[in-house]
């Protein structure tokens, strides 16, 4: 039976795909001035997720906020509480250091729009090519016009809106190719097509439906003329040739046949998947939710939370979604330099050969990046960018409207980076630690020294690098009782226990120190100062720290944001904000608090 909380929730209608809509119990809801409608807008962008007050301060007052903006701010989701859920307090709440607005999957369009377009992948690619193009269909329907319609003059608000549209123009392309394939009539597509074409001429995935839908209309003369206008334009504009899925079906056409275009095994350039994997079963799901709508994820977190491993095992879970390839790509050097444009895009061509030959030869970078944007745009290709040291080189290599999709990994939140989907990973629980642990030295041995093994667990600090690196030294070390290390543990030398050939816990701490400021460095070796394993306040931090409590909070967000520091998940009010420093990092910084 429904719940009462979910009774009185599925009164709420919330809408962003055409002009920001909201009705209650049927009736529309007057959303009140423009800057109050950006807050909300801004939060529905990013539904059931936190939206930090810097994103919602640009999103309202771009470059110029008053000093009282995060008051304003307040005052705005005070009255958005009561417009939307009069009475309720947990419509919109205050999440690890911004809001987050709770919305039900039928209540917002959004939502209900990715729902059924993931639906149609799987019934397509089950072989159901009619019900995905039934379900693909109701997606669309959903649409009034262009997302955010009315609040497209705040960059953040364009931004989103601008993958939204993306997101709309590849369920169009999914819907035309399951139609086509189902036997529906190609005439409607072929209209659908043009319109869509006519806006994103050097789309190819469209281009190719379209001129299909052509000749399966009899209309052959139109689909030859179209490709030949198409192969030129992509010749002058960007020193490409179409690619061999679309010169097969013209091909098919100038013999008189049925096309039948090459499936090419696609580009794989993916570490293992790890077979022990466990734990991040919510941040899964976050991934491949943002992966089936073709966006932008980067995955966040200190040193050694397995950032990398989510992002693979997502990959391998979600590879039926980017037939044309799935690749990850280090984005630094074994030493932990960040790389050069040039390199990556080498190594990328190196992959896929994306650059035609003479830019190859030429070796000019902006060629280089042009030929690869190009390539990428109309392919279902999954990149992961992983380890990234900062937003500049990421920018550069996702294109905005391209087909597929993309997960960013870095320590640093790459704040600067948008539109994107965050997955921030926080430590491991007690559980999920005793099960990583346990996969590792095996269930027997783990049970014979329960206690011993929370102790290590706790050691770990939640860190799956950290438990890794000590269940493979009592794996190989099969002598040592679990007791035994555990005492090891915790004693001064704890950080080189964590150690198992190159699976090992100190360098991946020492590169993350390395790569703070001066005054960075300072700071966190006085906060390890603080008690282990504890919360702090603000106003403890400056105390550690021996400043006033502005300078604290600038320099705590600094390390937040840094990916030294982290925010406990509870909804407090920014007064009573927690900060917690990994205890890993902890003990490395008490190493140089000297």
């Amino acid at each position: 039976m429904q719940s009462l909380e979910g009774q009185r929730r599925s009164e709420l209608l919330l809408g962003v795909l055409g002009r920001l809509r909201v009705e209650r119990a049927g009736a529309p809801v007057d959303l009140g001035p423009l800057k109050q409608r950006l807050v909300l807008a801004a939060l529905l962008a990013c539904p059931n997720r936190p939206v930090p007050l810097d994103g919602l301060t640009e999103a309202v007052w771009r470059d110029e906020p008053p000093r009282t903006a995060r008051k304003n701010l307040q005052v705005y989701v005070s009255t958005l509480r009561t417009l939307l859920d009069p009475g309720a307090a947990d419509r919109i709440v205050y999440d690890c250091g911004g809001y987050r607005l709770r919305a039900g999957r039928e209540e917002l369009d959004l939502l209900r729009f990715e729902d059924l377009m993931r639906a149609g992948r799987n019934a397509s690619a089950a072989g159901d090519r009619a019900a995905g193009a039934e379900l693909f269909g109701r997606a669309l329907r959903l649409w009034r016009g262009e997302p955010f319609a009315d609040l497209r003059a705040a960059p953040l608000i364009a931004a989103e809106a601008a993958r939204l549209e993306q997101r709309r123009v590849a369920a169009v392309e999914d819907w035309a190719e399951a139609e086509l394939d189902r036997g529906g009539a190609p005439g409607p597509v072929a209209e659908v097509l043009a319109e869509q074409v006519e806006r994103h001429p050097l789309r190819e995935r469209l281009q190719a439906g379209w001129i299909d839908a052509l000749r399966r209309s009899g209309r052959q003369a139109e689909a030859l003329a179209e490709y030949d206008r198409y192969r030129r334009r992509l010749a002058g504009e960007l020193g490409l040739t179409p690619s061999p899925v679309l010169t097969a079906l013209y091909n098919a056409m100038l013999g008189g046949g049925r096309a039948v275009p090459p499936v090419g095994r696609p580009c794989q350039a993916l570490p293992p998947d790890t077979a022990d994997f466990t734990g991040r079963a919510e941040q899964l799901e976050r991934l491949l939710e943002v992966l089936d709508g073709g966006g932008t994820a980067v995955v966040t977190g200190p040193a050694g939370l397995g950032k990398t491993t989510l992002a693979v095992r997502a990959a391998y879970r979600a590879a039926r979604r980017f037939p044309d390839g799935r690749l990850l790509v280090r984005m630094r050097t074994p030493d932990g330099a960040a790389r050069t444009l040039p390199d990556v895009l080498g190594e990328l061509d190196r992959l896929t050969g994306f650059a035609p030959a003479a830019v190859r030869r030429a070796a000019d970078p902006e060629r280089l990046l042009e030929s690869w944007r190009a390539w990428l745009e109309d392919r279902r290709v999954l990149l992961v960018l992983d380890d990234a040291a900062d937003e500049s080189l990421v920018r550069l290599l996702l294109p905005a409207d391209a087909a597929g999709a993309a997960i960013v990994t870095a320590s640093r939140a790459l704040a600067g980076l948008a539109p994107v989907h965050r997955v921030d990973l926080a430590p491991f629980d007690d559980e999920e630690t005793l099960d990583l642990l346990g996969r590792i030295v095996g269930p027997r041995r783990l049970a014979a020294e329960i206690p011993a093994a929370r102790r290590i667990a706790a050691a770990c600090g939640g860190a799956p690098l950290a438990v890794r690196a000590g269940g493979l030294k009592l794996a190989v070390l099969r002598h040592l009782p679990l007791t035994e290390y555990a005492a090891r543990l915790a004693g001064a030398a704890a950080l080189d226990e964590l150690a198992a050939g190159d699976v090992a816990v100190r360098p991946r701490l020492e590169r993350g120190w390395r790569e703070l400021a001066a005054n960075q460095r300072a700071a966190m070796a006085a906060l390890a100062g603080l008690p282990l394993d504890e919360p702090f306040t603000a106003q403890e931090a400056a105390a550690a720290l021996g400043c006033a409590h502005g300078p604290a909070v600038r320099m705590l967000e600094d390390l937040v944001e840094a990916g030294m520091l982290g925010l406990p998940d509870a909804e407090v009010m920014a007064h009573t904000v927690l900060y917690e420093l990994p205890r890993l990092l902890h003990l490395y910084a008490r190493e140089h608090a000297g």
